[in-house]
């Protein structure tokens, strides 16, 4: 009796196992932790700006949550921010400005 009763439990096991996983993995896509496992379609353009005298390159995720900018003072200093589901601060080594980077791709530099 034991062999076939773990027999009907194994695909319910396998079942709820799958289904969990699953979630897990909706969870983490919809609040814009997973964006780099999503495919590259699904980054808008990159747009361009200057914030503080400094060249900003940000693009927002059109599935997700996210959003990614690129700031550099021409070949001096670059600093890369991802906000994944949350805000992405940075500062360069520069002048101190400090840049803030929210999930819907706004950014913001102040100079300290």
């Amino acid at each position: 009796m034991p062999s076939s009763r773990r027999r009907t439990l194994a695909p319910a096991l396998i079942f709820t196992l799958a289904a969990a996983l699953l979630a897990v993995a909706a969870l983490a896509f919809w609040q814009g932790r997973a964006p780099g496992l999503l495919p590259e379609g699904s980054w808008g353009a990159w747009r361009n700006q200057e914030v503080s005298n400094w060249s900003t390159h940000v693009r927002v995720n059109t599935w997700v949550h996210a959003a990614e900018a690129r700031v550099h003072m021409g070949k001096a200093e670059e600093i890369t921010l991802e906000a994944y589901g949350r805000t992405a601060r940075g500062t360069t080594t520069m002048d101190g400005t400090t840049f803030t980077l929210t999930p819907e791709g706004k950014i913001t530099g102040t100079r300290q």
